[in-house]
């Protein structure tokens, strides 16, 4: 079975709803996954943005997610499951699809990472670059889910 991941939000490439976005509740999609390789002792998630006007804008920063684990519930919070990095709003945790105005439809991806180490060797509040250093070698499979949005 490969590594998959879905969410029920919305389908593969098509609009994010709003209640995910800025312009509404802000708050993250439920997602799941299946079929990580054996030997998978952690996850990491990444949300970003490549559409974003100067460079990739990094929406979601997560890692440490326990081994087992097979889904982040609507509005995922990491009280006892992961920990979370800064995004590129400044703030931990999820931060919506949030697109200039007229910049037309960007594309948001969720990248999921099984990894074979059961805790990175990051804090919590981490940017990217951190998060990317801390995964290179660690990285067994990577599995990818994209919506688009258009603030008009």
């Amino acid at each position: 079975m490969a590594f998959r991941l879905i969410t029920d939000a919305f389908a593969e490439s098509a609009l994010i709803p709003k209640r995910h976005t800025c312009e509404g509740q802000d708050i993250s999609p439920a997602l799941a996954w299946s079929g990580e390789p054996v030997g998978t002792r952690s996850f990491a998630l990444i949300m970003d943005d490549p559409d974003a006007p100067l460079r990739t804008w990094n929406h979601w920063l997560l890692w440490n997610i326990p081994a087992g684990t097979d889904a982040l519930s609507e509005s995922f919070s990491p009280v006892s499951t992961g920990l979370s990095g800064t995004n590129d709003f400044g703030k931990p945790g999820y931060g919506g699809p949030c697109p200039p105005r007229g910049h037309g439809p960007h594309r948001y991806y969720f990248k999921l990472y099984a990894l074979d180490v059961e805790k990175l060797a990051l804090k919590a509040g981490a940017k990217r670059a951190e998060l990317d250093r801390a995964l290179k070698g660690h990285v067994l499979a990577e599995t990818q889910y994209m919506g688009r949005y258009e603030r008009k």
